[in-house]
This record gives C-alpha cells, sequence and structure tokens, in this order.
C-alpha cells in the first residue's frame, strides 16, 4: 500500500497540475476560453472512449504494470509537448493532438490505482482505505493548483510542464518495486482483447447500480468540467492576465482541493455502509447550491466560498460512489468493470469542458447556472434510479 499510494500521490499531482496548466496555457498563448475548453475536452474524453479496452488490459496484464505503462506514454507525451513548446512550434491542431494522445492511456492509471486497493486491504478495512485514496487525491488537489498557478505564473509554462514530466517519471519508478511482487497475478488470456472490453461495457449497462452510478457522477462531473474553463476565465476577468490571477487562481482550487480532503476524512469516519444513495444524493444536491447561486453572485470572495463548499461536499460523494461501485461488483470482473464505469462516470468531466468554455464567452453566469443544474439532476438520478439495497442478481454477461 504505501508505494502504491506514493505512485498515486506523484501521478495524480502531475494529472491535476496539468488540467489547470493546459488551460492557462491556452488563455495565455491563443487568447481563446472556447479553445481552452475544447482542449481540456480532449485531455480527457479520448481516454473516455477507449476504456473498455483498458479495463481488458488491466485484467490482462496486471494493475500495477497498467499503471506503470499510463505514467510512462505521460512522460514521454508531456516532455514531447514541452520540447515543440520551447522549439516555437506548439499550433492549436498541434496541442489538441498532444493532449488527446495523453489522455488514451489514463483510464490505465486512473482505474488501475483502484482495482489494486480492494486487492490489497481486507474487506473490513476497504472503507477506511478509500477515504484514505479519496482524502489523499484531495490534498493533491492542494498542492498541484497551488504549485501550479504559482509556478505557472511565475517561472513560465516549460518549467511548469517539465515540473509534471518529472512527478509522472518518479511515479512510474515507485511502482516497479510493486509490479515485480504482483506479476502474475492478473487473469487469463484465453478471449480476445476486444471481447473482453465489450463484455465489460455489457456488465456495467446491465448491472442497474453501476448504470445509474454512472449517470449520476457524468451529470455531477459535467459541473465540475464547467468549472474547470469558468473559473480561470472569472479570476482573469477580474484581476487582468499576468502572475497574480494565475496564482489565485491555483490558490481557489487548492482551497476547494483541502476542503475535499476534510470532506473525505468525514465520510470515512461515519461510513456509508448502506447510506450510499444518502450521501450521494444529498452531497449533489448541495453542491448544486454552493455553485448557483453562491459561487456565481458574490464576486470573487463569493467565488471562494462556493468552490470551498464544492470541494468540501465532493469527498463525501466520492466516497460513496466508490465504496457502493467496489461493492455492487463482481470481484473477478473487478479491473474492467471498474475501468469502464469509472469512465462512463467521468464522461461528463470533458463536456462540461466544452460547455464551459462556450457559455463562459457569453455569460458567466449562464455557465454557472448550467453547472448547478447538473449537479441537481445528479441528485434526482441517485436517489430515484439507484437501488436501495443490492441489484435483484449480478447481471454477468
Amino acid at each position: 500500500m504505501p508505494q502504491l499510494f506514493l505512485a498515486a500521490c506523484l501521478s495524480r499531482l502531475a494529472s491535476r497540475m496539468f488540467v489547470l496548466v493546459i488551460v492557462l496555457y491556452v488563455l495565455d498563448r491563443f487568447d481563446s476560453p472556447v479553445l481552452a475548453g475544447w482542449v481540456a475536452f480532449a485531455s480527457m474524453a479520448p481516454g473516455l472512449v477507449v476504456s473498455p479496452l483498458a479495463g481488458a488490459l488491466l485484467d490482462r496484464l496486471g494493475a500495477a504494470k497498467a499503471i506503470v505503462i499510463d505514467m510512462a506514454a505521460s512522460t514521454v507525451l508531456l516532455l514531447a509537448l514541452a520540447a515543440t513548446d520551447i522549439a516555437g512550434l506548439v499550433t492549436a491542431p498541434l496541442l489538441l493532438g498532444f493532449v488527446a494522445l495523453y489522455s488514451l492511456t489514463s483510464p490505465l492509471g486512473t482505474a488501475g490505482i483502484r482495482v489494486l486497493i480492494p486487492r490489497l486491504v481486507p474487506k473490513e478495512a476497504l472503507d477506511i482505505a478509500n477515504a484514505l485514496d479519496t482524502s489523499s487525491y484531495a490534498l493533491i488537489n492542494v498542492a498541484g493548483p497551488a504549485v501550479a498557478g504559482v509556478l505557472f505564473g511565475f517561472a513560465g509554462s516549460q518549467a511548469t510542464m517539465l515540473l509534471i514530466v518529472v512527478l509522472y517519471a518518479a511515479a512510474s519508478i515507485s511502482l516497479v518495486p510493486l509490479v515485480r511482487r504482483t506479476s502474475g497475478a492478473h487473469g487469463t488470456t484465453g478471449s480476445s482483447l476486444v471481447r473482453d472490453a465489450l463484455a465489460g461495457v455489457v456488465y456495467v449497462v446491465r448491472h442497474v447500480s453501476l448504470r445509474s452510478l454512472a449517470i449520476s457522477y457524468a451529470l455531477f462531473q459535467l459541473s465540475w468540467g464547467v468549472l474547470v474553463v469558468v473559473v480561470p476565465v472569472v479570476v482573469v476577468r477580474e484581476l487582468g492576465a499576468g502572475a497574480v490571477a494565475d496564482s489565485v487562481v491555483g490558490g481557489l482550487w487548492a482551497a476547494a482541493g483541502l476542503a475535499g480532503g476534510l470532506g473525505a476524512l468525514y465520510a470515512g469516519h461515519l461510513r456509508t455502509v448502506g447510506r450510499e444513495r444518502q450521501f450521494i444524493a444529498i452531497g449533489t444536491l448541495a453542491t448544486a447550491v454552493a455553485i448557483y447561486p453562491v459561487s456565481a453572485s458574490f464576486g470573487l470572495a463569493g467565488l471562494a466560498v462556493g468552490l470551498i463548499l464544492v470541494g468540501f461536499l465532493e469527498g463525501p460523494v466520492d466516497v460513496g460512489v466508490l465504496s457502493l461501485r467496489q461493492r455492487r461488483t463482481d470481484p473477478a470482473w473487478l479491473g474492467r468493470v471498474l475501468a469502464v464505469s469509472m469512465s462512463f462516470n467521468m464522461s461528463g468531466l470533458p463536456v462540461g469542458s466544452a460547455i464551459g468554455g462556450i457559455l463562459v464567452v457569453h455569460s458567466a453566469t449562464l455557465a454557472f447556472a448550467v453547472a448547478a443544474l447538473a449537479s441537481a439532476l445528479a441528485a434526482i438520478v441517485a436517489w430515484v434510479l439507484v437501488p436501495a439495497a443490492g441489484d435483484n442478481g449480478q447481471h454477468s454477461p
């Protein structure tokens, strides 16, 4: 577990920094919120599309080895992007291509970490391990934006990008001992990769709990996708472009991340068993209020308060979703199912980024309102569609 958490923290720090840096980079180089939205979309959407294949690879290769592949690929691609930027050759199409390629292996790392957790801890400790994982992820959301915003503002995009490359490389190296210890522990390779991938999709689609969680959480993530683009744009409009605005953006997201860590630890302390739907529904509904009117109506102070509330509420929602998904998934299908269901769950994030980039050009208030509406719908879906008890049978294809 220490090796897994070290690799997870390093790679998540790199990923969280990249999410903010790529938006700031586009706003700085191209001065286009619309392009920023589409670049954020491209950095996530291709990985969601190939997630079924990634899930099948997780079960074939072993989760630890798959995570290393993701981190190594991210290292190489972002190093190439940094070199291209240093050479002054970056264009909008080339940038979109780089971030799309970066996205392709991301399901291996994202799902692989959470496939390993239930395999490394006893069942009675799963709630605590998930809360620790979620809270550590939230703490990364503190360090990532803070470091990215300040470094981007005062050292520039190239130095920031190179630091992200170093973090990915260190994460890949730190996981090598775990790969050696878990080699040979992965599943069979008798059937075709495509067939395994399709089987994972079918499993999730036919599984009432997983399907409903995917719809609810995708709507919730659509809200976050809008905020990823709208928050930097609003801050730059208020303070003007420059190091101060970049640092403030990083500070706002850092505050949200700190609140998220506290929210996840609080949810782990309360224990979510049997109450996952309540955690998800109440958390997403309250998030809607935190986004609109709180974040939208009171200037930068309201935005700061709203983001802190959104961050805190994300902790209980994430713990509830993660615990419920793990408990209601057949362990033999864990790799494929987690990769597919997590990608379905996260599908709202790139869509929200694209929508946010388009809406904020016309009205930041409208963008916040759409984000709030998505979270409110997420609450309704979680309460109405997710079964209170387990599904009436596990639907294996």
